[in-house]
């Protein structure tokens, strides 16, 4: 049985307007609300202080997610549930995540599943428009894959599901993980 102050980490991945940074927020408003300490770690916002230099290649990707995965490990084992937000497109990178987390720290991997057509209709940005018209290189989706997780702890589908029913299910799943490690 774990000690439930123990941190961990909920890794949500994604399409790119998929509603992960949606689900993260819901779900940090959810863990505060139980007096749990909390901190989301979301794609734009870490890249721009943690990596500001990588690009969008598959190598800068790569890097970029093993040192969100490192800094994840460290906040989980003082006591933080991370919540990662973050498209991790590819499925090597994944389990390299993984295997770098559970080394310390409980892992749960969340897959916001969303068709492609309606990440590309919510698209608040405009990224998936500016890559069609080739302004972006290597936008996931467009003209770099997105490999669907083989076995995740959870799939919500965010077109079919609200936010609350997405948390929901996160949260119960959460709490087997936690009984279970």
């Amino acid at each position: 049985m774990c000690d439930h102050e123990r941190g961990a980490v909920i890794w949500i991945t994604g399409l790119p307007s998929s509603g992960k940074t949606t689900l993260a927020r819901k779900l940090e408003h959810e863990f505060r609300e139980m007096g749990r300490k909390v901190e989301v770690l979301d794609g734009d916002e870490v890249r721009r202080w943690l990596s500001p230099e990588a690009g969008f290649t598959r190598e800068d990707r790569e890097r970029h997610l093993r040192r969100v995965a490192y800094v994840s490990r460290l906040l989980a084992r003082n006591g933080v549930i991370v919540i990662a937000a973050f498209v991790s497109p590819y499925r090597k990178i994944r389990r390299e995540i993984r295997g770098i987390v559970e080394e310390d720290v409980p892992f749960m991997e969340v897959y916001v599943k969303c068709p492609l057509e309606v990440a590309m209709n919510r698209d608040p940005k405009g990224l998936y428009k500016r890559a069609l018209r080739g302004e972006i290189s290597n936008f996931t989706g467009i003209d770099d894959p997105f490999e669907e997780p083989e076995s995740p702890e959870v799939v919500v589908d965010s077109s079919r599901m609200s936010p609350e029913e997405e948390a929901d299910i996160v949260l119960k799943a959460f709490r087997e993980v936690m009984d279970d490690c």
